[in-house]
């Protein structure tokens, strides 16, 4: 520390208070900041219960004298304010005892402590803070300003909710050289507190800055504590202040500090004649510049004040030309724009004409359809009565197709076997059971039942997915639909492809599991009758002939007798053969 001290005694500024100007200033900081001036009054006494001479008699005191070789810990007197009990038993030997007096015989409480902020809460110490940084808090800024100058030089910017505000280092490139090489200034603090509607002068102080005290390169190590609203002042070569009471030991002129000690008789030599002439004569050429150039810009001011009414009517007239040609550039663009809404307008008018002309042709053909409809009522009336009579003759011809083909294709139970039946006296098993019957029996069997179904799916109007091709014991069936690994025969003709999505109803000869496919896909055409054309669900699509059994009940089911068959045969070969006697005749 003695060495640090040392290092702090030993700095020096570079500049002499006489060569400190007012360009040499880079920034103000303000330390320590007090809205209100409170008078330090000194002390004479500590604010205690010693000042007080009852208090060294009294029994609490005493009390408290008596515990103070207790070690030393926190104060509990805001928790523990249990009451002390003291013997004051006659028969005790001890002197210290006999000499104390006698407490009074209730409980005494101990005296609370003064101990701030013990039992508050976290919110009152928020809003404690609140208010105190409220108090000492405020928005500050400065301006500098030169004798005999109304306008500021320099105005800072506004530092928010401080107290030891940093401001931004200060540029001087656009005020008048002279007026930086002064050494007097005046600067202005202006502060705003929370409590405050607008922004009062805190601080007034016109300085020489010959008077500024050196307080080191850097406040680092500066230890000296600073008084209230202390200003600290950025030069070139270090901070300096302007209070009085810091210790400074160096000099206001660090060239008087005695006189020389002269060392040698010779004379020293310094700057020449010559040299010293040319620097007064530039230092002079300078100045008349400088005055030349405030000359200058008073004349041109002058002139630019005599020809004041000639610039603002050329000023005017080059106004008014832009004013024009921006009225000329709008017109023409009002005038685009309203050959565009014209045309827009015109487009909309024979939309619109085109639109009446439609909603006319549209209103007279409903009124043609309109009337159609009321003449033609009697007739749809007409027309519903046949409708119901066809479809109820439709109808009951199906039902005597379908008795018919369950005549020409009768399926009989067999005696003694439950679900077991025949057709045309061929006995067809279940799926699960193909073998009880030989090849030939079980082949013929389903080329029936394949017949039986085509023929209902005509003239039911029921279209099957698996159409069957009845050729009576080497009947076969087509799986369209389904989708089969075909890859082998993708590269071959589609006949082949057609091959392999055919597959037999007949065992003899064929691949087993081809067979059994086929059996499937049979008996998924008697359930498609059975679920889409009559809505009845199939419990066991493997019973081939209980299921068809079901489909003639479910075709011959209705009211009435079936219908006879017409005399004279069907029409189609009468006409046929009406046809080949005509062509035959005319051959003759």
């Amino acid at each position: 520390m003695p060495d640090a001290d040392t290092n702090a005694r030993r700095e020096r500024p570079w500049l002499l208070p006489s060569n400190r100007k007012v360009r040499h200033l880079q920034a103000v900081t303000l330390r320590n900041l007090a809205l209100s001036h409170e008078t330090n009054r000194p002390r004479r006494g500590t604010i205690d219960d010693d000042a007080l001479p009852a208090t060294k008699k009294s029994p609490a005191k005493i009390l408290a004298l008596r515990h103070a070789n207790n070690t030393m810990i926190h104060s509990k007197s805001s928790d523990d304010l249990r009451p002390i009990h003291e013997s004051t038993s006659p028969l005790s030997n001890s002197p210290a005892k006999q000499r104390t007096p006698p407490r009074p015989s209730f409980a005494k409480l101990r005296r609370r402590s003064t101990l701030e902020w013990a039992a508050s809460t976290s919110q009152q110490r928020q809003r404690r803070l609140h208010d105190v940084s409220a108090q000492r808090m405020a928005d500050l800024f400065y301006s500098i300003h030169i004798p005999n100058q109304q306008d500021p030089i320099y105005v800072s910017e506004v530092a928010e909710k401080a107290m030891n505000p940093n401001f931004r280092n200060i540029h001087f490139d656009s005020n008048n050289p002279q007026l930086l090489r002064l050494d007097e200034l005046t600067l202005k603090f202006w502060a705003k507190s929370e409590a405050m509607s607008q922004y009062c002068l805190l601080i007034d102080m016109t300085l020489s800055m010959r008077s500024l005290q050196f307080i080191g390169k850097s406040l680092s190590s500066f230890h000296h504590p600073f008084p209230p609203n202390c200003i600290v002042f950025h030069l070139t070569d270090g901070f300096y202040t302007a209070f009085t009471d810091a210790r400074v030991e160096e000099p206001l002129n660090p060239f008087h500090d005695g006189p020389a000690k002269l060392t040698t008789s010779r004379t020293l030599p310094t700057s020449s004649f010559d040299a010293l002439l040319r620097l007064s004569k530039l230092d002079d050429s300078v100045q008349d510049a400088l005055a030349l150039r405030i000359q200058l810009a008073s004349e041109l001011e002058q002139t630019l004040q005599d020809n004041k009414t000639s610039l603002d009517e050329k000023t005017q007239l080059a106004e008014t030309t832009d004013f024009l040609k921006t009225i000329d550039f709008a017109t023409a663009t009002v005038k685009k724009q309203l050959k565009a809404l014209e045309q827009k307008r015109d487009q909309k008018r024979n939309s619109l004409q085109n639109r009446r002309d439609l909603i006319a042709r549209d209103s007279a053909l409903r009124k043609e359809i309109l009337t159609q409809i009321l003449n033609g009522k009697d007739a749809v009336s007409d027309l519903s009565t046949r409708q119901t009579s066809v479809k109820a003759s439709i109808t009951q011809q199906r039902r005597r197709i379908a008795h018919d083909l369950s005549k020409i294709y009768p399926i009989a139970p067999v005696p003694n076997q439950s679900l077991a039946f025949t057709i045309r006296g061929m006995h067809l098993p279940n799926s699960e059971a193909l073998d009880t019957a030989t090849p030939e029996s079980l082949a013929a069997a389903l080329g029936h039942v394949s017949h039986t179904i085509q023929l209902l799916s005509l003239y039911l109007g029921a279209v099957l997915p698996y159409p069957c091709r009845p050729r009576s014991s080497t009947s076969t069936i087509l799986d369209p639909i389904s989708i089969l690994n075909t890859t082998a025969t993708a590269s071959k003709a589609p006949s082949d492809e057609l091959a392999a999505r055919t597959f037999p109803l007949f065992a003899k000869g064929a691949v087993r599991f081809r067979f059994e496919y086929g059996v499937f896909l049979l008996n998924k055409d008697v359930e498609i009758l059975l679920s889409t054309h009559f809505g009845v669900r199939v419990l066991d699509i493997r019973q081939t002939l209980p299921n068809l059994l079901y489909v003639f009940y479910c075709a011959t089911a209705g009211d009435g007798e079936l219908p006879a068959r017409k005399a004279g045969g069907v029409r189609g070969l009468m006409r046929m053969k009406a046809h080949g006697r005509a062509s035959a005749e005319e051959e003759r």
